[in-house]
């Protein structure tokens, strides 16, 4: 049997991803709780971006502002695949023809 206090023990992988020609960042897994605060709520995409992006960036640690000034000066790629990475780590299905 399982020690059941095991299982309310941070267990939240983490990962890094090069970006070309800016560096790494390093991002964590969001948990089951901060994936049911924003699954299938009505809310523009930005929005939900912004919200999974300040819940998982460990480095550099990121706020809505930053978020917001990250989606004005990237391409679009660029976020999208820290996105399917932070929603991979996070053990979440990521439909590769669904649009961006």
């Amino acid at each position: 049997m399982v020690d059941k206090e095991l299982l309310f023990t941070n267990r939240l992988e983490e990962d890094e991803l090069e970006i070309p020609g800016v560096g790494t960042v390093r991002f964590r897994a969001l948990s089951r709780a901060e994936v049911l605060q924003i699954h299938n709520k009505e809310m523009p995409k930005e929005v939900m971006e912004r919200k999974i992006l300040v819940q998982a960036m460990v480095d550099p640690e990121m706020d809505v502002d930053d978020v917001k000034r990250w989606q004005a000066a990237s391409n679009a790629g660029e976020i999208e695949r820290v996105s399917r990475a932070i929603a991979a780590l996070s053990g979440l299905e990521i439909n590769p023809k669904e649009p961006t």
